[in-house]
């Protein structure tokens, strides 16, 4: 899959992201607070800004208008706009700032959110100038996205006037889907819409009232339509997935694929901006809406506001999901600098695992309590033919990848092609290098690499009488 030729205008709330990465060993003498001692900082495009960070890293055409304020924060915004390709077409507000968002994070987790902004609606010069933006870049886009935080760009002015109209009926003189992220119950400013897609939370506020069972959600998803023209629904579920409904159509419901659940800032964000892309480049609706729950199992595993990459997301696509803990190297190093930023070590081994035994079982458990994370790296087939001969592997690479990942301690699979993992070592430089106590250290591939890194490596004790070459020849009768 790809989105080339696919372009989508974003417009909304635009922010700032920043994040301060501490190490949190003591309590203050002072208050009972914790010292952050700082480590790292960096700031990353937020709220509608991110919805096109995230079209632009799927390889999208990204169009974005919004405002930010005369200040540093709005230039460092545009900066990383820029730097990301996205065509940005941000008013400069003399009366507002630049919302920005500051996360204190330690060991993973936020300690604390400090929020700058404003949250009042527009100036009618400012409506204006983003409505003149809006037509100016409109033309020849596959898709528009309302991203609405609630921060005033979309809300209604005095007169009643709504930006949200305006964009709605521009685009529909076009023929230009709009899909709209929403925010509070006043959805009157996003009637006529082609999609909207709230969570369960906002789902239910909407409709003032709570539910459980899916008869009643789909009663209250077809009177949401009726009541403000909506020609569908796409309700984000979280760990139960997704459901979309349309008119005259039974719901469309998408079961979750999420690795694991590390942040769910930005998913919103991801979801809104795969779909869009998708519906740009003339893709069904229920194909669309499945894609970007598979983009949404992918971001929630990653730390603050991260976008997903189209490699990210047609590998997902090609696992089906049957193994959320298999990535390739480019997704796998993301995912240990994200485990680094949180203060976690990494540990590394590899192997053919063919045919699972307690050896491996074994190896696993200690591999994990050498460290926080454990990264296993599998030989591909061909490798393992090489390696072992013609007649093996006895099951083929994805197998093995699947039940490696099912063992409790392990983080991340990935597959290799080469005899031996040292390029992989190379790349990843892990903390902890583990390998049986069979080989001498000095003989342990990539050993140097990780002790030139200031790692270390650990030989792991062998289970008697554990061999898959073994298990082969008894099963062979020999």
């Amino acid at each position: 899959m790809n989105f080339d030729g696919a372009r989508v205008l974003v417009v909304g709330d635009v922010m700032l992201d920043h994040y301060i990465s501490c190490l949190v060993d003591r309590i203050s003498p002072e208050a009972p607070v914790p010292v952050a001692r700082v480590r790292e900082r960096w700031s990353v495009p937020g709220g509608a800004a991110n919805v096109a960070r995230n079209l632009a890293r799927l390889g999208a055409g990204a169009l974005l208008v919004g405002l930010a304020g005369d200040d540093e924060s709005g230039k460092t915004l545009q900066n990383l706009l820029e730097g990301e390709g996205i065509k940005a077409g941000l008013i400069v507000s003399k009366t507002r700032p630049t919302t920005r968002k500051t996360r204190i994070m330690a060991h993973g987790q936020q300690l604390l959110r400090c929020d700058e902004e404003a949250s009042r609606p527009l100036a009618a010069e400012e409506h204006r100038e983003l409505a003149q933006k809006v037509r100016a870049m409109l033309s020849g886009c596959g898709a528009v996205v309302l991203s609405d935080y609630g921060k005033g760009v979309l809300s209604a002015l005095a007169d009643g006037e709504n930006l949200c109209s305006r964009v709605i009926t521009l685009a529909r003189g076009l023929g230009v889907p709009v899909l709209v992220d929403p925010k509070g119950v006043d959805w009157a400013r996003y009637a006529g819409a082609q999609c909207v897609t709230p969570n369960s939370a906002e789902f239910a506020a909407v409709c003032g009232q709570s539910f459980d069972e899916a008869g009643e959600r789909h009663v209250l998803a077809a009177a949401l339509r009726e009541r403000f023209a909506f020609e569908r629904l796409l309700v984000t579920r979280g760990p139960k997935g997704m459901a979309l409904f349309e008119s005259d159509a039974e719901p469309y419901y998408i079961r979750d694929v999420a690795r694991e659940v590390a942040d769910v800032s930005g998913a919103g964000d991801t979801v809104i901006a795969t779909l869009a892309a998708c519906v740009a480049m003339g893709m069904d609706w229920r194909q669309s809406a499945a894609t970007a729950n598979a983009a949404a199992g992918i971001v929630v595993g990653k730390v603050g506001t991260s976008p997903v990459s189209l490699v990210e997301l047609n590998q997902a696509l090609r696992e089906n999901s049957l193994n959320p803990k298999l990535y390739n190297l480019s997704s796998l190093l993301d995912k240990i600098e994200e485990w680094r930023r949180g203060g976690e070590s990494v540990v590394f081994t590899n192997g053919c695992f063919d045919l699972l035994h307690p050896g491996h079982i074994s190896l696993v458990q200690q591999c994990s309590v050498q460290g926080d994370r454990l990264v296993v790296a599998l030989n591909s087939d061909s490798s393992v033919k090489r390696l072992k001969g013609p007649e093996r592997p006895i099951q083929d690479e994805q197998s093995r990848a699947l039940l490696i990942a099912a063992l409790r301690g392990v983080d991340a699979v990935i597959l290799f092609d080469e005899d031996t993992p040292r390029s992989l070592i190379e790349a990843v430089k892990p903390d902890v290098l583990v390998k049986g106590a069979d080989y001498a250290e000095q003989d342990v591939v990539g050993a140097d690499v990780v002790k030139a890194c200031g790692g270390r490596v650990y030989l792991a004790r062998l289970t008697e009488g554990c061999s898959t070459t073994g298990l082969v020849r008894r099963m062979e009768g020999r």
